[in-house]
This record gives C-alpha cells, sequence and structure tokens, in this order.
C-alpha cells in the first residue's frame, strides 16, 4: 500500500473514473469492430486480408506492451498513460477515414500503440494505489466494467453500422479518450513511482522482437495462400523471424534494463499465468472473431442482432468478473484458474457444434457458457502475477501477462484465420468434387466462376445479390457456400478448444498461493511470497 506520502497529489475517485473510462471504451472499440466487420468487408472487400484489421492492431499494441511497462517503472506512469491516450484517439480517428482495406489496416496498427500503451497501464496504476486485497475488488471491478463494454459493444456497433455507416464506430472513441487522459492528468498529480536516473533503454530489444513477430505472423497469414508452405518465400520468412526471436532472446539476457526480465520466469505464479494467458489469448480470440461472421453469414441475422448474440457472452464474464474477486480471497488461485478454463472448454465446445439449422437461443446459451469460464480466468491472471512482486517491478510485471496473452490473441487470431482459409478451400474443393461425382455440375461450376472473377464469397453469403445468376441457381449456390463455411467453423472452433483444454493441465501447475487479507486497516499487507523459484 503506498504510503501518506506517496499517496499526496493522488485523486483516486478521478483517476480511477479516467481509467474505467479508457478501459470501457479501448475495450467498446475490440467488440464494435468484430460487429462491423462483415459489414466492412462487404464495403471495402478484401476477405482474404480482414483479420489484418485485428492482427494489425494487435501486433503494435502488443510489441508496445513490454516496452511501456518497462518505461514506466523507470520514468512513471502518468505522462505514457497520457500519450497512449492520445495516440489512441488519434488512430481512431484515422481508422474512420479509411476507404480501402489496406488503409484501414495500417490506421488499426497505429490505434494499436495506444491501446497497447493504455491497458496494462491501467492495471498497473490500480497495482500502485491499491493493497493485495483491494486489488482482487478493484481488478474485479475492471473486469466487471471490461464485460459491460463488450455487452453493449456489439448492440451499438450493430445499430450504429445500421443506421449512421460503420466510420462512426471509430469516430465515437475520439472525445472519451481525451476526457479519459483529462482525468489522469488531474487526478495524477504527482508520480508514485520515483523516477530513475541514468536510464538505459534496450534498444537492441525493441528492434529485435518487432521484426520477429511480424515476420511470423506475416509468414502464418499468407503461408499456402500466396506461397506455398515449403517454398523459398516461406524458408525466408519464418527463417528470418527465427533469427530475429534467438536475437531478442540473447538481448534480453544481457540487456542492463530488459524490455522482459527472463529471470521473472524463476517464479512459479508469474512463468504458470503467462503460460495460461498465452493459451487463452490462442483460443478466445476465435470467438471474438468468428461468431459474428457466423451468425450474420449462416443465420442471416442483422449487425445489430449477430451483435446481441455476443451480449450474453459478456454479461457471463461480469458476472464471472464481480464472483472471481472475492472467491480468490477464499480458495487458491489454482481452483479458480482451473474451474474457469475447465468452463471455457465446455463453451468452446459447445459453439463447435453450432451449424445451418442453429437458432439464436442456442447461440445465446452457448455463449454464455463461454464467458463465464472466461470471466474466471482474465481477472485472476492479472491479480495473482501483481500480488507476487513488489511496487516498484508492477509495471513490468503486469504488462508482461498483458504481453503473453496479446500475443497469444495475435498468434491465435492468425493461426484461426489460416485454419479458417485452409478448411473453407478443402471444403468447397470437397463438396463440389462430391456434387460433380453425382452428376450435379451447376453449382461447383459457378462457385469457381465466382472465385475466379474475383467475386468475394462471404459477401455473396451476406448479400446474395452480389451473385447474378438466376433465383434457384442462387439459392444452391448459397446453401453450398454456406455448407462449406459452416464446416470450417466448426473447425476453427475445435482447435480453439485444443488450446483451451491444455490451458486446464497448465492451470494445475500455479501452486497453492492465494490473496492473504490486509492484517488490519492501514497496517501491512501479509507476506505475498515475491519472487519464489521452482522449488
Amino acid at each position: 500500500m503506498p504510503s501518506a506520502k506517496e499517496q499526496q497529489g493522488i485523486n483516486k475517485s478521478l483517476v480511477l473514473c479516467g481509467l474505467l473510462m479508457g478501459m470501457f471504451f479501448s475495450a467498446l472499440e475490440q467488440t464494435i469492430v468484430g460487429t462491423a466487420m462483415p459489414t466492412i468487408i462487404s464495403e471495402l472487400q478484401g476477405f482474404e486480408i480482414f483479420a489484418w484489421v485485428t492482427t494489425a492492431y494487435l501486433i503494435t499494441s502488443t510489441v508496445v506492451v513490454p516496452i511501456v511497462g518497462k518505461l514506466s517503472d523507470l520514468y512513471g506512469r502518468r505522462y505514457l498513460y497520457l500519450i497512449g491516450a492520445v495516440v489512441f484517439s488519434a488512430g481512431s480517428a484515422l481508422c474512420a477515414t479509411a476507404n480501402t482495406m489496406e488503409m484501414l489496416v495500417l490506421y488499426r496498427a497505429v490505434q494499436g500503440i495506444g491501446g497497447g500503451m493504455l491497458m496494462p497501464l491501467s492495471q498497473t496504476i490500480i497495482g500502485d494505489i491499491f493493497t493485495a486485497e483491494q486489488r482482487a475488488k478493484w481488478q474485479g471491478v475492471f473486469g466487471a466494467v471490461f464485460g459491460l463494454s463488450s455487452v453493449i459493444g456489439p448492440f451499438i456497433g450493430g445499430v450504429i453500422v445500421d443506421t449512421v455507416g460503420w466510420h462512426w464506430i471509430f469516430l465515437m472513441n475520439v472525445p472519451f479518450g481525451i476526457v479519459s487522459a483529462w482525468m489522469i492528468f488531474q487526478g495524477m498529480k504527482r508520480e508514485i513511482v520515483a523516477k530513475s536516473d541514468g536510464v538505459t533503454i534496450d534498444y537492441f530489444g525493441i528492434f529485435t522482437l518487432v521484426p520477429a513477430l511480424i515476420l511470423f505472423l506475416y509468414a502464418l497469414t499468407f503461408a499456402g495462400d500466396q506461397f506455398a508452405w515449403t517454398s523459398t518465400e516461406s524458408f525466408l520468412l519464418f527463417g528470418g523471424a527465427l533469427v530475429f526471436a534467438a536475437l531478442f532472446l540473447f538481448a534480453e539476457r544481457r540487456a542492463k534494463e530488459p524490455v522482459l526480465d527472463l529471470s521473472l520466469f524463476r517464479n512459479r505464479v508469474f512463468a504458470v499465468t503467462n503460460a495460461l494467458g498465452f493459451l487463452l489469448g490462442l483460443g478466445m480470440f476465435g470467438a471474438i472473431m468468428f461468431v459474428p461472421l457466423f451468425m450474420q453469414a449462416i443465420l442471416g441475422v442483422s449487425p445489430t442482432e449477430a451483435g446481441s448474440t455476443m451480449t450474453p457472452m459478456m454479461i457471463s464474464m461480469i458476472v464471472a468478473s464481480v464472483l472471481g474477486g472475492p472467491l480468490l480471497l477464499r480458495v487458491p488461485y489454482r481452483t479458480v484458474l482451473a474451474i474457469g478454463m475447465s468452463v471455457s472448454a465446455l463453451g468452446f465446445y459447445l459453439v463447435s457444434t453450432m451449424g445451418l439449422e442453429s437458432s439464436q437461443w442456442i447461440a445465446y446459451l452457448y455463449m454464455v457458457v463461454l464467458g463465464f469460464g472466461m470471466g474466471l480466468v482474465m481477472p485472476t491472471l492479472m491479480i495473482a502475477v501483481q500480488n507476487e512482486f513488489p511496487k516498484g517491478r508492477l509495471g513490468q510485471v503486469t504488462s508482461a501477462s498483458t504481453f503473453f496473452r496479446s500475443i497469444g490473441g495475435t498468434i491465435g487470431i492468425t493461426v484461426l484465420n489460416v485454419v479458417m482459409n485452409h478448411a473453407l478451400k478443402t471444403n468447397l474443393d470437397r463438396e463440389g468434387a462430391a456434387l460433380e461425382a453425382g452428376g450435379e455440375t451447376a453449382v461447383p461450376e459457378a462457385v469457381r466462376s465466382m472465385q475466379a472473377n474475383g467475386v468475394d464469397l462471404f459477401s455473396v453469403m451476406v448479400n446474395p445479390g452480389r451473385a447474378p445468376m438466376e433465383e434457384d441457381l442462387r439459392a444452391a449456390v448459397m446453401r453450398f457456400i454456406q455448407e462449406a463455411w459452416s464446416h470450417s467453423f466448426t473447425t476453427v472452433f475445435l482447435i480453439g478448444l485444443a488450446f483451451v483444454a491444455a490451458g486446464i493441465v497448465v492451470s494445475l501447475f500455479v501452486g497453492g498461493k492465494r490473496i492473504e487479507r490486509d492484517k488490519k486497516p492501514g497496517g501491512t499487507p501479509g507476506k505475498l511470497g515475491r519472487d519464489e523459484s521452482f522449488r
């Protein structure tokens, strides 16, 4: 707990309002974009690279996270948060001006730099100004706010897309980002963490981490599509990523102030929770990215209705986040994490069973299960790792936790998009061959003709009028494409299930630690087992 002297110049109420507002709208942005993507794809085209609208954001935000975490320990949190809010707002405004998919990808990358600064700094500032027991309560509140923004995000996104256009889903962030920055500026008149003198920035680590991630993700996205997996391009991209990753690890072992201190992994809780966050990130983005697409393309609902499908998941996340904080005061981290990952795995399995005959109500029920599991896990990961280290290292360890979950999501969304594209091609070819073997050639020929002419099959599902053909043939073609897409969707969620199931096993290794209640009001918190190594 910060001393009375440290607390001077800190208006907790104003800081909390600013942090909550910043988190609310940055989380709102993610869910709004997911709901709007079918409309954006239909208008801007480019289904092949649509995942990069999210991937570009995740790459830049992921790379920034460990860097800003370390810098916040060295320079303080206040001005870095303000810079992040300004960059996020500017990136949002730029996204609204995009008129091609390539421009939107570029502007989302700018927006991601700001988002990558805001999210870990919000968690770190909470760690600065509250005790361990208070953190459990406030992290639950922040988890609930994150869930609340996600509840109304899809609905608001659908309404905006159906009425004034998708550009406004980005513009709406700008004024609130500015207000959040002002609240932090006014609420934190001084830094709690003392600025360090003679700071050494790990430039080598920064400039090896960035190309390692970009080369790896670019190779994952386009290998097997733009070039073969065994081609020269593939070997060069994956090989380059491996070389830069090796250089990054080399740099971190020798840097005076490393971006990612590898010695942190000697702590059991740090190592296991970050591995768990990575696996959860790998799997959870399957739900966020593909469910709205499934609802609009397969079940034929409007953007608003597709957004409402995500609402039950987010409501259950809120409930689980609120229940999870107090629960951590009574049971070990391991118990909450294992239960949460098990429920998430069940949710992934249920969602994988959805098909052309599924109803919205079935989708609602399955998303409730998925959301409850994730709501138990995500706040617990952050609380557990923060309680293992002293305040002077909170920026680095909090950002590291966010980093591994983000890098898991970044890789996950790329991998699942590759799985989706490969499965879709395979299913179209297999089902087309089956029809032709039975003497039905019109449908597969029509689909091949559309592909040869550059017609986006997803756009055809959302807007059948894009397929200029007789009504009977169009209906058969639509059914053919939807069946292939639905089977591909199942494959994606089964892959996500495998990641989450692995997380159940990993969660059992976190140990038997739990949060210790404060000894007395204003007193010293109990021992939190800092820097405990594997023993």
